[in-house]
């Protein structure tokens, strides 16, 4: 609920304060003296449209801010009107756009009479409020929807260009038969054929080299002789015994060398053939990792993905299969939800015009007529509600409803309905062109609705005033170069006195008090009802 509003120089208000409460708050005074301009402010905090000619002669700017309380939770909202540039908005302190004001105040307060922001002017809430009044169940629609998306997402995934996929397909496997043609096991095999190949190429220098090591170590005079004498000269001798002991094994080291460089020469023999093979296949290797990879273990992660990724696209055509079958599942499920929801809403639209229309017979729109016309494919989300206020005309949409006032009774009538809607209401001209009964009627149907909501209506009925729960008296004042906008809170003989200006222009008169007095006692006997 809006607890709080503070103006500050807007129109003829210089400085207002006004703490506000729940129920039904009437806000009067005399024509002129800026009831409008109060509800002006609030929507000016709803994120409508500023203009600087709002800004009073004489300030540079004019400023609103209101505290909307909603349990233990409040925010704090702000506008602020520059007579020259642009319009700032606040939110708790921080600066923020009039669209972010527009979405908060959707969820907050609803204006009603001839002020943009009345949200059952909007089709997409008038479709809500027809299934909260129907209680359409829309969780089964929703999950048919949600399944056919998944499904239509699976498609998607699997889908793309049949002929890309196609020449993709033949890619792959005439790569795979390449791969798999080179039988490729281990990913060091190039290290291998590469001392491989170093063996075979120079197989002749390798012999002689092999005989020159085992001459200069085996050979007469070679290292194992030289190492021999040393042992001799050494030997019995206890200061080299130590060493002794190391030349004995290095002896027998070298000639282990000797033999092991022996058999390795004569191991090596001429292989042409064997060379060449170990040429081509390191030949091959290279064009494969030019190909796939790096590296050969590149190349065999690029095969175990390409025939990974081969499977999936040969299988794509079940798969598609399937998923087509699920999609046409999907759809039935959808339509069929679709038509219980389009049931639904075309069984309970006839009812709820015929509430509404009830409301506003008692309202003064005695020949007003509103149709809830459901239309559009599967489960008619076209729903809109048409009005004509007076009989035999043609309805037209809400929002084309030319009167301020009509307007205004029409979403009255339509709250006392459809009870769900944000926790203030303001009321702007909803008594236009009324009086008597059908006066009381509007004060009684806007005291029921403050049973749920806070409800603040701008009103020159005295018959509407009764019924609130509060009262709130704006008058102006002349300050010799300008004029001043006041509000105060009437209470108790105040209120018998504001009551009085309303309904014979005589505050002071005393059969004026008692008809004020004989208001209120009717308008409190009603409500305890």
């Amino acid at each position: 609920m809006l607890a709080e509003l503070h103006v500050r120089d807007l129109g003829v208000i210089a400085d207002l304060h006004l703490v506000l409460a729940e129920g039904m708050t009437a806000l009067t005074g005399e024509t002129g003296a800026g009831k409008t301009l109060v509800v002006e402010a609030i929507e000016l905090l709803m994120g409508e449209r500023a203009d600087a000619v709002i800004v009073r002669n004489g300030a540079d700017e004019a400023r609103v801010e209101g505290r909307f309380v909603a349990g233990a939770d409040e925010v704090v909202v702000a506008r602020v009107v520059p007579r020259n540039g642009r319009s700032r908005a606040y939110l708790d302190g921080r600066l923020a756009t009039a669209g972010e004001l527009a979405e908060l105040g959707r969820s907050l307060v609803d204006l009603h009479g001839q002020h943009a922001h009345q949200s059952l002017l909007s089709p997409r809430t008038q479709r809500a409020a027809l299934d909260r009044f129907a209680k359409v169940d829309l969780g089964p629609l929703a999950e048919a929807r949600r399944r056919l998306q998944e499904v239509q997402d699976a498609l998607s995934a699997v889908g793309g260009d049949a002929r890309a996929q196609a020449r993709e397909v033949d890619l792959l496997r005439f790569q795979l038969a390449e791969l798999g043609a080179a039988a490729l096991e281990d990913p060091d095999e190039d290290v291998v054929l590469e001392a491989r190949e170093d063996a075979l190429a120079d197989a002749a220098a390798h012999r002689d080299a092999a005989a020159a090591a085992y001459q200069a170590v085996e050979g007469e005079g070679g290292a194992a002789d030289a190492v021999g004498q040393a042992i001799a000269a050494l030997a019995g001798r206890r200061p080299f015994q130590d060493v002794e002991a190391r030349l004995r094994a290095l002896q027998a080291e070298l000639t282990e060398a000797a033999a092991d460089v022996r058999a390795t020469g004569e191991a090596i023999v001429d292989e042409p053939d064997a060379l060449d093979a170990v040429r081509g296949r390191r030949r091959l290797l290279r064009e494969l990792c030019r190909k796939y990879g790096e590296q050969l273990s590149d190349v065999l992660t690029y095969e175990a993905e390409a025939r990974s990724r081969l499977a999936e696209l040969e299988s794509r055509g079940a798969r598609v299969e399937a998923l087509e079958a699920e999609r046409r599942a999907a759809l039935e499920a959808v339509d069929h939800a679709g038509a219980a929801v389009a049931a639904a809403r075309q069984a309970a639209a006839p009812e709820l015009a015929a509430q509404v229309e009830r409301h506003l017979q008692a309202l003064a729109m005695p020949g007003a007529r509103l149709d809830v016309v459901v239309g559009g494919p599967g489960p008619a989300d076209e729903v809109e509600f048409l009005l004509a206020a007076n009989r035999g005309g043609t309805p037209l949409p809400l929002a084309k409803v030319a009167s301020g006032g009509e307007l205004a009774r029409a979403m009255l009538a339509a709250r006392l309905v459809l009870i769900d809607a944000p926790p203030t209401l303001v009321f702007d001209e909803v008594d236009a062109g009324i009086g008597g009964e059908a006066a009381r009627a509007v004060g009684a149907a806007l005291a029921a609705l403050a049973a749920d909501h806070q409800v603040l209506v701008v009103t020159h009925l005295p018959q509407v005033a009764a019924f609130a729960d509060h009262q709130v008296a704006v008058t102006k004042r002349d300050e010799g170069d300008a004029t001043v906008a006041a509000v105060r809170t009437v209470e108790g003989a105040d209120r018998v006195v504001e009551l009085s200006r309303m309904l014979s222009g005589q505050p002071d008169s005393a059969t004026a008090r008692g008809h004020a007095e004989e208001l209120l006692a009717a308008a409190r006997r009603e409500r305890a009802r």
